[in-house]
């Protein structure tokens, strides 16, 4: 029977147990130019004893961007920045991997070249979604502009050259984010994809392009340090597909004929993303909907509590748990998990933005 403590190999990485840090946004990065920085350094090296770390959404490119101070990998200055990361997070004994995101219509003009508007798969609003402006201001999405087929090759060259930036920063991985109604999770599901060419229509068709994507990160890094991250059933940024199981049944079918390194899977019961504490037990389990059509490492993430991750790591219904909020208030989460000791309680208001306050002075256990 395995145990949260037990070793998982995810290609020729060991890691030390599956306590993973599930990615977080957090916008504390530096200003101007979307530099990661000592700061962040320091938070995610408090951290290095996960199994391993997935770092907060960062954005592949200008276009890419939809929150103030989110980190990007697209400029020399954040891959030199990202580097002081993985030095900090490696001299710790730690594997880090860097998620890549492309936001789609989840931006507003003021993050995008030249002040143009958010791309998406179509011309269709996210509906009771939100972001905050350049400056911070609070601001409904806007009616994206539908991607021409001709753009898509450009935003594919994006995602390779931000996985060579990863490279040469120094990570272990990467995780490509086709989850929470970011670019990639707007063309996989059809209350966001009503486009009529090759990338609009069939479940083949809508998967067409992240998967096109997901192959162009593995010729970068290759198939054993390449993850990928799905939401069926999640609600946030207005998303909504007529037929989950068919459509993530076909999509992880793809996954395992590329054989990626791991799967992060989100349970719709924390579908709010971080937007509130709520959990919703009668959600569907994607767990129990998806984890035995995947044939490589299952990582499971929101809503977990320790006793529920050890649970589900010894009854093999996962193989691994990404935490999130307390990996926030409890730097040393899996030290704390192993002697049973009590947990930080996190601070909500200081989640997104800010300095050291919430962020990298919570404290570790004597």
């Amino acid at each position: 029977m395995p145990t949260i403590f037990d070793n998982l190999k995810i290609g020729n990485l060991t890691l030390p147990n599956r306590i993973i840090m599930a990615p977080l946004t957090r916008m504390r990065s530096k200003q101007p130019g979307n530099i990661p920085w000592e700061l962040n350094a320091t938070y995610y090296s408090q951290r290095s004893s996960a199994g391993f770390i997935i770092t907060e959404a960062t954005q592949i490119s200008q276009q890419g961007q939809g929150y103030p101070g989110t980190p990007g990998i697209h400029s020399k200055e954040q891959v030199h920045g990202w580097k002081l990361i993985t030095d900090a997070v490696h001299k710790n004994g730690g594997h880090i991997f860097l998620q890549l995101w492309h936001v789609g219509r989840i931006s507003h003009s003021s993050h995008q070249p030249n002040n143009s508007l958010p791309v998406a798969p179509s011309a269709i609003a996210a509906k009771n979604s939100g972001t905050f402006t350049a400056d911070w201001k609070p601001t409904p999405i806007l009616m994206p502009r539908a991607l021409e087929a001709s753009e898509l090759p450009g935003i594919i060259q994006d995602y390779v050259n931000a996985a060579k930036n990863a490279k040469e920063a120094g990570f272990d991985g990467v995780e490509v984010h086709m989850a929470n109604g970011y670019l990639l999770d707007e063309f996989l599901q059809d209350g966001s994809n009503i486009r009529t060419d090759e990338f609009g229509g069939t479940i083949e068709n809508r998967v067409k392009f992240p998967m096109q994507v997901l192959d162009a990160v593995i010729s970068v890094f290759g198939k054993d340090r390449v993850g990928v991250r799905l939401s069926p059933y999640g609600t946030f940024n207005d998303m909504s597909d007529s037929n989950p199981v068919e459509l993530f049944t076909y999509v992880i079918d793809q996954l395992n004929q590329r054989q990626i390194a791991f799967l992060d899977m989100i349970e719709p019961r924390a579908t709010s993303a971080g937007g509130g504490d709520a959990v919703d037990t009668n959600a569907p389990s994607t767990t129990k909907l998806f984890r035995k059509k995947f044939k490589g490492i299952f990582i499971s993430a929101g809503g977990y509590t320790p006793e529920d991750a050890k649970k589900a790591i010894e009854s093999n219904d996962v193989d691994a748990v990404a935490f999130g909020r307390i990996f926030i208030a409890n730097p040393d989460l899996p030290k704390r998990i192993k002697i049973n000791a009590p947990l930080n309680p996190y601070d909500r208001a200081t989640f997104y933005g800010g300095n050291e306050k919430g962020y990298s002075d919570y404290p570790a256990l004597s």
